[in-house]
């Protein structure tokens, strides 16, 4: 009996491994299964993706602003006033708790 088994020995083992990789390919990390949660990582990076590019052409513009050729006034002014915390006397300072 137990060279009767011997002979299914190989193809037991190679079944079994044939299982192991079917469950992977359906259950794993980039399964099958796994992929609606990919697809909405993929829209959250995507729509975090857009909001940092707008932010960025957002500072790519106030710092053309600020270049020596193209200078603001205005916003000189307002960036000054932020980051030296000084206001104008016939401006209004209304405080908010940060």
């Amino acid at each position: 009996m137990l060279a009767r088994l011997r002979s299914y020995l190989p193809t037991a083992a190679l079944a079994l491994l044939i299982v192991y990789f079917a469950a992977n390919a359906f259950t794993g990390e980039q399964g099958l299964l796994s992929s609606n949660q990919r697809d909405a990582t993929l829209m959250e990076k995507t729509q975090e993706l857009a909001a940092l590019q707008a932010q960025r052409e957002d500072l790519e513009k106030r710092a053309h602003l600020l270049r020596d050729t193209s200078l603001s006034a205005d916003l000189l002014e307002e960036r000054a006033r932020s980051l030296l915390g000084f206001a104008d006397p016939r401006d209004y300072v209304i405080r908010t708790k940060p």
